[in-house]
């Protein structure tokens, strides 16, 4: 795919919107929403979550958007035409970790397939008390290297001929996703009890809303739910023409996202209610995806064999539609930035990151601290997405909210989205974008870090829980000290120089 004029577009706008939704619903969709739901006390968790859409993940979305549409770039062109070096640079910075991301994404995918070709075997051999011992053979197999290479040469396949070959793809598996969770949404409420767990997700408690840190986790799982801070929305919307609707664009894809959610929703809490299930609060969307929630489906009282491989299907689909728009980040930045061949620069990112993904999939057992033993590869998951999600994307949309905010100038941009879009927006998006999305960020980043140093919501008197990224609280030990001093300071170093810049900017004013 070539920059300027001749840049690639989309078949169709439908194309587009379902790639690009494509990308948002993911792994974590399918139980995310459910398992911060549930940490969160089901209603409590609804109405911050909306408003959490609203305002900050549709604005981020637009920008993101439409900086691609407009700029004809991937995120690192697209930014250095709009704040210059300082913006290309917090790019690529969003696009390591992103493929960083990938590499244990596909991980998962692996793992995710090996369960779901298990589920004609072993995985309910004992009934629900082998799905966990099942699980726990997959992650010490050396088969699951296998899967992981094998989920990178489908990546590359879906992804060798741009946007004709994802168009193909998500046009074939996002409809298939949909079909798969609504059968088991369905079957979820037709089971005794089901229905209650609807009620439950649906009703409103007041007194949860209160909590901070209800709030804080629906700003956090919007803004990964979207695929915010990855690259990918700017990316795939660099292949739309100039003219295309950048806001009808963002509200169908966040809406087609959240409504695959709240269906998700109803699925697991229908599950987890028709079956007495209680997972312990700090279960991670991990443990949710390929232990608890196949827990349930081994109780259905038919066909469990089958709506366990539909659920594991589902899941790879979904992954399959997430990590291809990840992958096309780096692809399309670097083809901008060098002008290299797509065969050339997707087998150097394929090499790189099919790497990482093998390293993720090792089946050592490693011991931290006289701690119990675990597989070497949710070591690294847990370390690195905790670090990714917890502090990298966040930062980075924050950064980026300020640079296009202060220094490219938000009304710029918001004059260019309106010459093309039917429904316009107002004064009130620039400050959105100038203030309130950098600051509940920076809320959010500010909880992270004071949990990390140990003063959890708790600890400080405040009612609530906090959040948490992965399957475990990670402490200062061996593996999480160096990251957390680097990080702390690289996020110092961020703010330091993102108010500098602004300020220079205002004095050239």
């Amino acid at each position: 795919m070539s920059t300027g004029a001749n840049r690639a577009i989309w078949g169709s706008k439908i194309g587009f919107v379902l790639a690009a939704s494509g990308s948002a619903i993911g792994l974590g969709n399918i139980v995310f929403f459910g398992a911060n739901a549930y940490r969160y006390g089901g209603g409590a968790f609804y109405l911050p979550y909306l408003t959490a859409l609203l305002v900050l993940g549709l604005p981020m979305m637009i920008v993101e958007l439409a900086i691609g549409q407009q700029e004809r770039r991937a995120l690192p062109g697209a930014m250095r035409r709009t704040c210059g070096k300082t913006g290309e640079f917090f790019a690529w910075w969003s696009l390591l970790n992103a493929t960083i991301i990938a590499m244990y994404y596909i991980t998962i995918l692996a793992w995710s397939a090996s369960m779901m070709f298990k589920s004609f075997g072993p995985l309910f051999a004992d009934g629900a008390a082998s799905v966990g011992s099942t699980f726990g053979g997959v992650l010490t197999s050396w088969m699951t290297v296998v899967f992981t290479i094998g989920i990178w040469a489908l990546n590359v396949l879906f992804l060798s001929k741009g946007t004709r070959t994802i168009e193909a793809v998500v046009k074939l598996f996002v409809p298939l996703m949909w079909v798969f969770m609504l059968m088991l949404v369905v079957r979820g409420l037709t089971l005794d009890g089901g229905f209650d767990g609807l009620l439950y997700l649906f009703t409103p408690d007041f007194e949860g809303i209160k909590s901070p840190g209800v709030w804080q986790g629906a700003c956090s799982q919007i803004f990964f739910s979207l695929s915010l801070g990855l690259g990918t929305m700017t990316a795939y919307a660099s292949y739309l023409p100039k003219k295309s609707d950048t806001v009808t664009n963002a509200g169908m894809v966040s809406f087609l996202n959240c409504s695959f959610e709240f269906i998700a929703g109803v699925a697991i809490f229908s599950i987890l209610f028709a079956f007495s299930m209680h997972p312990g609060q700090d279960t991670g969307t991990l443990g949710m995806s390929l232990v608890v929630v196949p827990t349930g489906i081994a109780q259905f009282p038919a066909m469990q064999t089958l709506i366990a491989f539909a659920f594991f299907l589902l899941m790879v689909v979904a992954g399959l539609t997430s990590s291809i728009s990840i992958i096309e980040s780096p692809v399309a930045a670097l083809q901008d930035k060098f002008g290299w061949s797509r065969r050339k620069t997707l087998a150097l990112v394929t090499i790189f990151g099919a790497a990482g993904s093998v390293a993720f999939a090792l089946p050592q057992m490693l011991t931290i601290n006289d701690q119990p033993a675990q597989p070497l590869g949710i070591s690294l998951l847990e370390l690195f997405d905790h670090w990714a999600f917890g502090y990298s994307l966040l930062v980075v949309g924050m950064v980026e909210a300020i640079l296009i905010g202060h220094i490219y100038g938000i009304k710029k941009l918001r004059e260019k989205i309106n010459a093309h879009s039917r429904v316009k927006l107002g004064a009130w998006f620039d400050f959105q974008i100038k203030w309130v999305v950098p600051v509940l960020l920076g809320i959010v980043l500010l909880f992270n870090i004071a949990e990390e140093c140990g003063l959890t919501i708790e600890a400080l008197g405040i009612s609530g829980r906090g959040f948490y990224i992965g399957d475990s609280k990670q402490t200062f030990d061996g593996l999480s000290a160096m990251p957390i001093v680097v990080f702390l300071t690289w996020f110092l170093i961020t703010l330091v120089g993102a108010l500098s810049i602004t300020a220079h900017k205002g004095a050239q004013k």
